[in-house]
């Protein structure tokens, strides 16, 4: 019941990031045609499409923490043993916690003291911008904690303590080459 109910939020994430850029791209395209075509334009267009490009960014920042699909680099993690990389693994999930803390700490003192502010044009409170941030954080808080008892409860594989990829293209180049053993050595019981 509860994993349902937290896949289905994240599914609601994932379509809440495709709507803040589609508006993103309706705004700022129908903008230029508007200014170049027919001299006129959307007042409001910047600071809406400014508005749905950080909540795009935060919104997204919590998908990919959940899955762990954020880059970095793994070259001195990968070299050493099990309890290397648990270690290296619970320091960085204890740092990341603390700075999503402190991370959440600003976000709230920025919003406290932009909550009277408003965008020139559109009259919406500057406290929107930082509550995304706010939002990143309140949600990055148990994802890493949830990480973090995992490892230290020993529910964790090999694999997932180097909880990062290369690059797209890495990852790519891996299935590849899996696919090209799977070519060359031929299936005996086939």
């Amino acid at each position: 019941m509860i994993s349902s109910l937290i896949n289905s939020a994240f599914r609601l994430m994932r379509l809440f990031t495709a709507l803040c850029l589609a508006v993103m791209v309706i705004l700022v395209f129908g903008n230029v045609v508007l200014r170049y075509g027919f001299n006129s334009g959307i007042a409001f267009s910047e600071e809406m499409s400014r508005w749905a490009f950080v909540w795009l960014i935060f919104v997204g920042a919590v998908g990919g923490l959940k899955d762990l699909s954020h880059l970095g680099v793994d070259s001195l993690v990968s070299k050493l043993s099990r309890q290397g990389k648990l270690i290296c693994y619970v320091l960085s999930h204890v740092l990341m916690l603390g700075i999503v803390g402190v991370f959440l700490y600003g976000s709230y003192v920025l919003l406290m003291i932009n909550v009277n502010n408003v965008t020139p044009v559109s009259g919406v409170s500057f406290a929107w911008y930082y509550s995304a941030a706010i939002f990143f954080s309140v949600a990055a808080i148990p994802i890493l904690a949830n990480h973090l008892y995992k490892a230290l409860s020993g529910r964790i594989g090999d694999k997932e303590l180097i909880a990062i990829k290369e690059s797209e293209d890495d990852a790519d180049l891996d299935e590849i080459l899996k696919d090209l053993e799977h070519v060359r050595s031929p299936n005996p019981s086939a």
